[in-house]
């Protein structure tokens, strides 16, 4: 991923001013260095004065393949070297209007005494100046622009604007590049899971990859006792195994999380979604009533996976573990109005990464609502700031993202062999699931650490996709 980054300037002033050029150029340095230290690779024009030079950086941005625009005003300059750039790259532009300092020292300012070396003093200072004239020309010329107003200092709030919006165009590229894998089907009559794969490939550039039982039947046929005895030693190192699962269970589980691995290694896998019931004692019933462990290494370890062939959330685990904050499956499971939380869990997969302690690993005498027995994950996700994301499809197909920011909070869970929590909002529990619902989400969410809300605020700017927030 290409950060794209150019200064602006009046080539006019600097004959007028010989000193003002290196300042502004060194400023310009100051912004490539310090987005640089958000692990982004930035390719710089340097400072474009002037329409020609505007044309050339266009061409350089588009030669670099820059997947955004950063635009550093460092001075008043023409919008006429601004706009021949941005349409040529044709990507999201962030305009930063960046003062050196918070405040002209105006006693020193006025203790010039020269009015020229004064002008060049408040040229250094007037980033401002610009900025209105930037957004009529891409008001009137439809294009999409963001504008963040502070100064240099890197302790200022706008830089931490600048590392959300570099974030989030990280997180764009990995859903992007990333290959979705669809296993087996969809849970019978779950309407509201349905997802239409063009469509999401559309807004979010990622590939599909349909998957055969057979193949991951071939795969786990032909695992052996050393990777097996292998598979174990990870289960008991990342797990706190439950003295009550039996040595068969884990076997057999410890086969099938095997056989995973080399399906997504196969296909390159980023993220998938799985569902499959078989026939009563068939082999691939054997197989799908024993992925719960393996589900949850992979969604562990980058590659999120959803349950219930939840294709939707498959996107939005992977869009919070793009971001670095987990993202489990979840769905709601009760509210307690007495507390005024909502719990939420499921029986897998879980992400061990937001687990409260180690995740436990037990037994199911039954999966509800689907065949067979086996092993499941039991969790709780660490109390503190979370964010819950959903990737819906409206009424007229169009994919949008649904969060909400809340606390996983401290309280009795239910002990059932599922990852459940309690959760908190600032709207209380009744509105919260009002409003989530009247939203339009399927009845799975994924759920990650940390309040994210105005990253994922900008990606969805930036994948031209409608965003609602909760709370």
């Amino acid at each position: 991923m290409k950060i794209g980054l150019f200064g602006i300037g009046l080539d006019t002033y600097w004959g007028q001013f010989p000193s003002l050029l290196p300042r502004l150029t060194s400023y310009l340095e100051t912004v490539k260095s310090r987005i640089e230290s958000f692990n982004a690779e930035v390719v710089s024009a340097g400072m474009v004065d002037s329409p020609e030079k505007a044309r050339l950086a266009g061409d350089f941005f588009k030669r670099e393949c820059a997947d955004i625009l950063f635009l550093y005003i460092s001075t008043y300059a023409l919008s006429s070297t601004v706009l021949p750039v941005v349409q040529k790259a044709n990507v999201p532009v962030i305009v930063l209007n960046l003062q050196p300092v918070k405040a002209i020292d105006y006693e020193s300012f006025n203790a010039l005494g020269d009015r020229g070396l004064m002008t060049g003093e408040w040229l250094a200072h007037c980033q401002a100046c610009s900025a209105p004239e930037i957004a009529s020309v891409f008001n009137r010329a439809g294009i999409e622009y963001h504008l963040i107003t502070g100064t240099l200092d890197p302790d200022s709030e706008a830089w931490n604007e600048i590392e959300d919006w570099v974030s989030a165009a990280k997180v764009r590229e990995g859903l992007r590049l990333n290959r979705v894998g669809v296993l087996g089907h969809y849970y019978g009559g779950m309407l509201d899971v349905y997802s239409d794969m063009t469509q999401q490939s559309a807004a979010l550039g990622c590939h599909f990859e349909i998957l055969e039982m057979c193949e991951l039947k071939a795969l786990r046929d032909s695992i052996s006792d050393e990777e097996i005895k292998i598979k174990l030693k990870q289960f008991h190192g990342e797990f706190v195994v439950s003295p009550q699962c039996s040595a068969y269970e884990l076997v057999r589980a410890a086969k099938t999380s095997c056989a995973l691995d080399k399906l997504v290694q196969n296909h390159q896998i980023g993220s998938m979604a799985y569902y499959y019931e078989g026939y009563e004692g068939n082999e691939y019933e054997d197989i799908v009533t024993s992925v719960i462990a393996g589900n949850s290494l992979l969604t562990a370890h980058g590659v999120p996976v959803a349950g219930e062939c939840e294709i939707k959330n498959a996107q939005a685990m992977k869009i919070l573990d793009l971001f670095g904050c987990g993202g489990s499956f979840s769905e709601f499971y009760a509210m307690d109005f007495n507390d005024d939380i909502v719990l939420l869990g499921h029986d897998g997969p879980a992400h061990l990464a937001i687990s409260d302690g180690p995740a436990k690993l037990v037994p199911l005498p039954v999966y509800h609502g689907k065949p067979g027995k086996g092993l499941s994950i039991e969790m709780r996700v660490k109390n503190g700031p979370v964010t819950l994301l959903s990737v819906i499809q409206d009424g007229h197909g169009k994919l949008k993202l649904l969060f909400a920011e809340g606390e996983s909070v401290p309280g009795p869970i239910l002990q059932i062999g599922n990852t459940n929590s309690r959760y908190r909002f600032p709207i209380g529990a009744k509105e919260f699931v009002n409003r989530w619902c009247y939203a339009g989400p399927a009845h799975h969410c994924a759920i990650g650490t940390g309040h994210i809300a105005s990253n994922l605020e900008k990606l969805a700017s930036l994948i031209g996709m409608e965003s609602i927030r909760i709370c």
